[in-house]
């Protein structure tokens, strides 16, 4: 059998309602040297019918059953072991390609561009009738940025909940870089903790027009899991994972104060105070978090101080 170059991956638990949409936004594409390949986890849907009719019609879908639930993440993980192409698109089985090139541009960049790591794109968000609520794109059309400082970019905007890169329905990578496969600690932002391994070897490419959709809706698992909080603990995990690598040249003082910052965001958000202290005590010892309070009540005063002397000085310079 011939290898293909795209591994098109549509993890699916009972999503039978959107998933024909899925396939076929693929099966449109202009670029055709693509395996479909639906690895279902035990659904109680119709989801499995709805891929066998499209396998019975077209060979490059491959639908693979999982006999239990593996989970989210390693459901995940049975898509990339299982793939066989050089480059992975994930697409959710509720989202779906909105450019008829969408692969094909995508895969031009890697062929061309070997340093590229993780290309992405614009997205367009949609309702659960598939209409266009809005579009999405965190960077501009053709940036190309290192890797490593990205990552110290969206470290900087993780306390505010916002993954620019986006989904992964929105972006390429190739096979060989994500062998190690996502990390199962992970629930809410396991894609951008592996956007950020893939970021480690390589550059990030953007393409500002929208190749895909991403639809919200709810009964996904976004949802689920912020009624629970992990996306607390995986801001935790986040931080504490990459803020002490070498390349992200953040000080000591800054990395305590990112930590508390998530603390305290909890604080503000959760509106049981003893629930908010359980979550931040599962990552923070009651002490640390009174250290880290402290400096960072420290530190703002620091900072205000010399903002204070700072423009008492260019004033003066100004009236000389």
């Amino acid at each position: 059998m011939t290898t293909p170059r795209v591994s098109v991956c549509i993890p699916v638990y009972n999503c039978a309602r959107y998933l024909s949409q899925a396939i076929e936004s693929v099966l449109r594409q202009r670029f055709d040297n693509f395996e479909i390949l639906v690895i279902d986890n035990n659904s109680t849907d119709s989801s499995v019918e709805v891929v066998q009719e499209f396998a019975a019609r077209d060979s490059r879908v491959r639908l693979l059953t999982n006999p239990d639930n593996l989970g989210m993440v390693p459901n995940w993980d049975r898509c990339l072991f299982e793939a066989r192409g050089e480059y992975i698109k994930f697409l959710f089985a509720d989202d779906l390609l909105v450019s008829r090139d969408a692969l094909g541009r995508m895969v031009k960049i890697l062929d061309e561009e070997l340093d590229v790591s993780l290309v992405a794109s614009a997205r367009n968000v949609i309702d659960k009738e598939s209409r266009v609520v809005e579009t999405m794109a965190g960077y501009p059309d053709g940036l190309r940025i290192q890797g490593m400082e990205l990552i110290n970019q969206c470290l900087t905007g993780l306390i505010h909940q916002h993954n620019p890169i986006g989904e992964p329905s929105v972006v390429m990578f190739r096979r060989k870089h994500s062998a190690r496969g996502f990390d199962p600690r992970y629930r809410q932002l396991v894609d951008l903790e592996m956007w950020f391994h893939l970021l480690e070897q390589g550059t990030f490419a953007y393409i500002g027009e929208p190749l895909c959709a991403f639809r919200r809706h709810e009964e996904q698992q976004t949802v689920k899991n912020r009624q629970d909080l992990s996306h607390f603990d995986d801001m935790f995990y986040l931080l504490k994972d990459y803020l002490g690598r070498p390349y992200t040249g953040l000080g000591w003082m800054t990395k305590h104060r990112a930590i508390f910052w998530l603390a305290y965001t909890i604080l503000q958000e959760v509106p049981d105070r003893d629930t908010a202290l359980q979550k931040i005590g599962a990552h923070i010892l009651p002490l640390n978090f009174s250290l880290q309070l402290s400096l960072y009540r420290l530190s703002t005063y620091i900072n205000k101080r010399i903002n204070t002397l700072t423009r008492k000085f260019r004033v003066g310079r100004k009236m000389r």
